[in-house]
């Protein structure tokens, strides 16, 4: 628990704690928080205080980032007791109907990839993102992301892959083009590719959109699909790979905790795409001929990428691209955070959030610097305060692979 030692306070190095850099609010810093949750915890805010408005109120800016968890002396894991408050918050109050939409999503999403031109309404018919705003409190001021008909669909995979692609909700429906791109990229590699499938009914989900909104149960359904799926392969030494962050590395950091015969051993190996090809290439099991694609990256780390340790990795790869210089920049969270970024009563500190580092050195990097952010919120956030396009490492990759086919190499 937390011994006051005032590190969140701190505004520049690392990413804790982006709420409070930009508001500099006590009440939302790390050290806030877990005061507020000791006063509760100890009975002197009264009955049901877990789950009260003010409760509510003091974790409204945490965006679950887990700095906190890596960054602070005492390792306090302020996303952790954010989830605990919202599964009380749910029991006790009931789920929102914006929250609702969103953590449903992975339920309803395989419908609606059937006629996208009607989940796309809302930001074409004029007055449809108004009245979203005023009835479910999706602000009006962003676009939400659009959805494709071209979703990402299973093809039959190797016999005897060397790791299975789990692929999440976030790419399937709305950037199908990261997940052919990271499966080219591993073929390329000389890495025989399989694919995580339900045996029945809709495709496969992490829980993460449930998991947001306090609905433990629903979220432990859905990772008990992929685990259910994936426990062969890994039993027998495999490895699952994907591309979205805060989905993957679920496995490492709450899936323990929420399962008795789920540990971190297993956790280890639900990698990322950068993870595993990097390994892959640094013990020879893999081989990538990379041709010139740009000049210069500008990489962003997604915050779970920074707590799990799992940003070099992706750094590597593309130092990997010929004659590519590559920058990461120094940032804190990018401010959009799943549904965070897109709420009515948030909305502000998240563009703020990511105006502190992160907008800046997009809009300074050069037209031709190709930005890179492998988290899907991250991805939004910078198209909708900077302008610019990010690509999934991945797609860079891919990328370079035809560069050195077409040269040869």
């Amino acid at each position: 628990m937390c011994n006051n030692n005032g590190a969140c306070r701190k505004l520049s190095g690392g990413v804790m704690c982006p709420s409070y850099r930009a508001t500099r609010a006590e009440r939302d810093l790390t050290r806030g928080r877990a005061n507020t949750l000791r006063l509760a915890l100890s009975g002197q805010l009264g009955r049901d205080a877990f789950s009260s408005d003010e409760m509510a109120e003091t974790m409204k800016l945490c965006v679950s980032c887990k700095a906190c968890k890596a960054e602070c002396p005492m390792s306090v894991d302020m996303a952790a007791m954010k989830l605990e408050v919202l599964a009380a918050r749910a029991k006790s109050h009931g789920v929102d109907l914006r929250d609702r939409l969103v953590a449903n999503l992975p339920c309803y999403a395989p419908w609606l990839a059937r006629v996208p031109w009607l989940g796309n309404l809302r930001d074409r018919v004029p007055g449809a993102a108004w009245m979203s705003e005023k009835v479910v409190g999706l602000t009006a001021s962003r676009a939400l992301p659009r959805w494709r008909r071209d979703i990402w669909r299973e093809p039959v995979g190797a016999a005897q892959p060397d790791a299975v692609f789990f692929a999440d909700c976030f790419n399937r429906y709305f950037e199908p083009d990261n997940i052919r791109a990271a499966v080219a990229v591993l073929e390329a590699a000389g890495l025989k590719v399989g694919h995580a499938v339900a045996p029945k009914g809709r495709p496969l989900c992490c829980g993460r959109t449930y998991l947001a909104a306090g609905m433990i149960d629903k979220a432990k359904a859905e990772m008990w699909r992929v685990i259910n799926a994936a426990r062969p392969v890994l039993e027998s030494g495999g490895t699952v790979v994907g591309l979205e962050p805060s989905c993957l590395l679920t496995f490492r950091d709450e899936a323990p905790r929420l399962f008795d015969d789920w540990d971190e051993a297993l956790g280890q190996r639900v990698m990322l795409f950068e993870e595993y090809l990097a390994a892959a290439l640094e013990d020879g099991s893999a081989r990538l001929a990379l041709g010139p694609v740009a000049a210069k990256a500008l990489l962003h780390g997604h915050c779970h990428q920074k707590a799990f340790s799992v940003l070099p990795p992706v750094q590597k790869l593309l130092e990997r691209v010929p004659e590519m210089a590559v920058e990461t920049v120094e940032t804190s969270c990018c401010g959009m955070a799943g549904a965070f970024g897109y709420q009515t009563e948030t909305v502000e500190v998240s563009r703020a959030m990511g105006e502190l580092d992160l907008m800046p050195a997009v809009r300074a990097a050069s037209t031709d610097t190709l930005v890179v952010a492998d988290g899907t919120s991250c991805r939004h956030q910078i198209n909708d305060g900077a302008a610019r396009e990010a690509l999934h490492a991945a797609r860079v990759l891919e990328m370079a692979v035809i560069s050195g086919r077409e040269s040869g190499r």
